[in-house]
């Protein structure tokens, strides 16, 4: 599975930005999905996950009610959709991929994750 991300960029406080993750290689609607970020001196860290189907979705605390995840199996694309955005939000996204087919379940933690896209830069202004 091959993932690259895009769609980021600078935005001011308050406002939004949608980033994709394009999807190749195996099929796409075999693997749940889960964005992470990672701040410049700080850990990668979850955001949220959507199942195989795109029918359920877990989100970090941080994310919950600003951001959306969202998925389009027919075009092997991810997205997140990130609303009243905070200059702590600024980091590097990823999206990654789940390898176990199928699977129930949704996983937050970054080891859970095989595929990994190379990243896409979201900066927020104050």
């Amino acid at each position: 599975v091959q993932l690259q991300a895009s769609g980021g960029g600078l935005v001011q406080a308050g406002g939004s930005v949608k980033v994709s993750c394009a999807s190749s290689g195996r099929p796409f609607n075999w693997y749940s999905m889960g964005w992470f970020r990672q701040a410049p001196g700080k850990e990668r860290e979850f955001v949220g996950a959507i199942s195989w189907s795109g029918k359920s979705t877990s989100y970090a605390d941080s994310a919950e009610g600003r951001f959306l995840i969202s998925r389009d199996n027919a075009k092997s694309i991810l997205y997140l959709q990130m609303n009243s955005l905070e200059p702590g939000d600024t980091a590097v996204y990823y999206c990654a991929a789940d390898p176990i087919r199928f699977t129930p379940v949704l996983v937050r933690a970054a080891t859970g994750y095989r595929y990994w896209g190379q990243g896409t830069q979201v900066t927020v202004s104050s």
